[in-house]
């Protein structure tokens, strides 16, 4: 099978996601590549996407071992209409875990049939400066090798007649799946003195969390705690200090330094 159209589809409130995807085409040589972004709320609720006659690369972050619910969610609306599917989870630089199977199930119960899958590492939404946790990833190396995972697809894809003919695909994980982690009522904050109200974090909040009434205001509940917010803003004015932020991000820095490679499965 010839490889020409390409659609990137992904949740990727702070990029990572979508710049691994985004170097995994590159290495497909498609001759054409399109996005699309569930990132933005309305993406909950809009048109259902189908696919037709194209390769669909699913990418999303790993949150705790699971993917994002809200992601999840968002997927599920896709019909994939027996199209072919790579699914690419992002994460932090501790354990994918069962975030893969997950989305491999997933692209499955949307009417895809998988080829391939990858686990790569993007910046943590916890890391700062003062405790790094996979800083600047995915970098030059991690982009180069997500570029070479689209060479070998596009290879494997050339040796295949019909996708009935090929084996299910296998990745890690476990069924069922580990209990997602709770962040109910964390939320990242602002500080007042230095916000400029330029709405940066408003517009990059992939579930519309935060609104402006004279002061920012954040959903503690609506929040996912991704720190889009935070990454965005441009004077430093939101922080993710809260208590639970604090201790978990001193974790990481501290149990997750040694840097950890991608995994690909085809």
């Amino acid at each position: 099978m010839n490889i020409n159209q390409v659609k990137l589809i992904y949740f990727s409130p702070t990029g990572t996601t979508k710049k691994i995807l985004e170097g995994l085409a590159q290495g497909l040589q498609a001759e054409t590549v399109e996005h699309l972004n569930l990132t933005p709320p309305d993406a909950s609720t809009g048109a259902i996407a189908e696919m037709n006659d194209e390769l669909a690369i699913v990418g999303a972050p790993v949150y705790g071992g699971r993917l994002p619910p809200d992601a999840a969610q968002r997927l599920r609306r896709l019909k994939g209409n027996e199209t072919p599917a790579v699914a690419v989870v992002v994460y932090g630089n501790r354990e994918y875990e069962d975030a893969l199977l997950e989305l491999n199930d997933l692209v499955v119960e949307a009417g895809f049939i998988p080829v391939a899958g990858g686990a790569f590492i993007g910046e943590h939404s916890f890391d700062s400066a003062a405790m790094p946790i996979a800083t600047g990833r995915p970098d030059e190396q991690d982009l180069e090798k997500a570029a070479e995972f689209g060479r070998a697809i596009r290879q494997k894809m050339a040796g295949i007649d019909m996708l009935t003919e090929m084996l299910p695909l296998k990745v890690p994980g476990d069924f069922p799946y580990k209990a997602g982690s709770k962040w109910t009522g964390v939320a990242p904050i602002t500080q007042e003195v230095i916000c400029i109200q330029c709405a940066a974090c408003i517009d990059v909040c992939p579930t519309a969390a935060i609104t402006m009434n004279g002061t920012l205001t954040t959903d503690t509940e609506a929040c996912i705690v991704c720190c889009a917010c935070v990454k965005a803003c441009p004077t430093g004015a939101r922080m993710a200090n809260h208590p639970r932020i604090n201790k978990s991000r001193e974790w990481l820095s501290t149990n997750c330094r040694q840097r950890k490679e991608p995994e690909t499965f085809l």
